[in-house]
């Protein structure tokens, strides 16, 4: 079987390495390689798949069907096999690696056309938000996970060298910045997150009714897991007429239901949309751009 990456993938990683790397062209060989260690039979690929991964649907020799993930070394796949490993099962997909492959995950089959996005607004944040306080666990004695206060400032220095060339977003950064500043002062506590949790991440199973996928895990307090949640479909907020006043009924729903600070929530909401709004513009996607900075502007 030819394994042929999604255009999805292909152009998610020319945004994140625009000079380009080899991993795409080694591709099909280690998809090949990888499903001949295991004796997997391909079904195919997954369409239109994931942003920094190519998603194999497969059967193992025993017939259970299974997911086969290949993911290159900026996608951190290493940590995301730490952090299934640490949650076995609880709330997020189970691994059933029988051999450790650098960069290859073999998981239990969920349901890859059915999220909890397919649920109406208000049933899907209950169940999303369900599904996440379960990850939220004390993080592995020895643990090599990111911090929240190390990735975030990754991407302040990017915040900060876009701002300097464009005024247009300059006080939205400014204002996340102090945000983030603010927030890193003082953090109420310290558990393993999911990284970047949102409604299509959370996938219908059989083991149980709802399992979380696709984690880029970090290490942090429960609010910046929860500040994605807060912002999930943000076209459809963006055009209601009381986008604005949803959001903010919104930040204090979850927060309360999560028992999480608000003002904590609202901080981390205002910083991953600012920052996520000037990275799209900075790799030219204006129209994500325009949508998540306006959003950010209502915080």
């Amino acid at each position: 079987m030819a394994f042929e990456p999604p255009q999805r993938l292909v152009r998610a990683l020319g945004e994140t390495a625009p000079d380009g790397d080899d991993w795409l062209e080694r591709l099909p060989e280690a998809a090949h390689q990888a499903v001949a260690l295991r004796e997997l039979t391909v079904e195919r690929v997954q369409m239109p798949g994931g942003r920094s991964s190519l998603v194999v649907l497969v059967r193992q020799p025993d017939g259970t069907p299974a997911v086969l993930k290949l993911a290159p070394p900026r996608a951190r796949p290493e940590s995301e096999r730490a952090a299934l490993a640490h949650w076995g099962g609880t709330g997020a997909v189970q691994p059933l690696e029988p051999f450790v492959t650098e960069g290859v995950l073999l998981l239990e089959r969920l349901r890859p056309d059915l999220s909890v996005r397919s649920l109406p607004e208000a049933k899907a944040l209950l169940e999303a938000a369900g599904t996440l306080r379960r990850l939220w666990v004390e993080p592995p004695a020895g643990h090599r996970f990111e911090s929240v206060a190390e990735r975030t400032g990754r991407q302040a220095e990017a915040m900060r060298a876009t701002a300097s060339a464009d005024a247009e977003v300059a006080t939205l950064v400014d204002a996340a910045l102090a945000a983030r500043e603010e927030l890193l002062a003082a953090p109420p506590e310290l558990r393993l997150l999911h990284g970047t949790f949102r409604q299509s991440k959370v996938l219908a199973g059989e083991r149980m009714p709802w399992l979380a996928v696709g984690p880029d895990p970090v290490v942090g307090e429960c609010a910046f897991d929860l500040a994605r949640l807060v912002r999930d479909r943000v076209e459809d907020l963006i055009a209601s007429p009381s986008g604005a006043a949803t959001t903010r009924r919104r930040v204090k729903r979850l927060a309360e239901s999560l028992e999480v600070d608000q003002e904590r929530l609202r901080g981390w909401t205002l910083f991953r949309a600012v920052e996520s709004g000037v990275r799209a513009r900075r790799v030219g996607r204006p129209q994500d751009a325009e949508l998540l900075l306006e959003f950010a502007g209502w915080l």
